[in-house]
């Protein structure tokens, strides 16, 4: 879901990645679920660069349980 907001916002991976003071490679990593040691502040990062609604970011932690 992470990927489906950063390109509806017009976001490269690098773009993003630079804003979030993060690797491009690990967030694609995260955007495919494969970095499970992601920082609660990256993620907030993210949440708030991409700008996720709160019910958005509700059914993002109800599909990874």
């Amino acid at each position: 879901m992470l990927k489906e907001y950063r390109l509806k916002r017009g976001y490269t991976l690098e773009q993003l990645a630079e804003m979030c003071n993060i690797s491009w490679r690990n967030l694609q990593r995260i955007e495919n679920n494969r970095l499970n040691t992601t920082k609660f502040e990256t993620i907030k990062k993210l949440i708030i660069k991409l700008d996720i609604e709160d019910k958005d970011i509700l059914k993002m932690i109800k599909e990874d349980i």
